[in-house]
């Protein structure tokens, strides 16, 4: 088993112990320096990236093969990338970049495996008369037409 093969299945093992743990991102580059980025459905806390630092160190050998580990949580402001963060965000307010251009900043109400359903109010200018109303929108967006999509954090 190669080395990238044998992390990755320490790794996959140590998910697996974590059901609420889920992979974002694994690179392993030249020099066998290994990041991690890992999310959770309850967030990542330092313990976690703790956990899963060792399941995977202790199993290596340094004396065969040097290598280098680094595990991260996916940041507050990274792009949201899986159908499972989608889902874990629901409720929230995202910044949603379209492929075809344009962006939307709406609450997302509803995620399954192929789309995500924004909603968010807009002012547009009344049918009859003059003057401006408050419109309630709603759009299914599947991930396909999706470019980027991030968190808005507010306080």
């Amino acid at each position: 088993m190669s080395f990238k093969d044998r992390v990755r299945h320490l790794l996959n093992s140590a998910l697996e112990e974590r059901g609420d743990l889920f992979l974002i991102d694994l690179k392993i580059s030249e020099g066998n320096k290994i990041n991690v980025v890992i999310d959770g459905d309850n967030g990542v806390n330092l313990q976690d990236c703790i956990d899963v630092s060792r399941a995977i160190e202790h199993n290596l050998d340094r004396e065969e093969e040097d290598f280098s580990l680094e595990v991260a949580s996916a940041g507050a402001a990274s792009p949201l990338r899986l159908v499972r963060q989608f889902k874990k965000n629901i409720g929230r307010k995202l910044k949603v970049k379209k492929n075809s251009g344009g962006e939307i900043e709406a609450e997302i109400t509803a995620a399954d495996e192929e789309s995500i359903t924004l909603e968010w109010k807009a002012r547009e200018p009344k049918k009859i008369g003059k003057g401006k109303e408050t419109v309630a929108k709603k759009e299914v967006l599947p991930y396909a037409e999706i470019k980027e999509a991030t968190v808005i954090i507010s306080f």
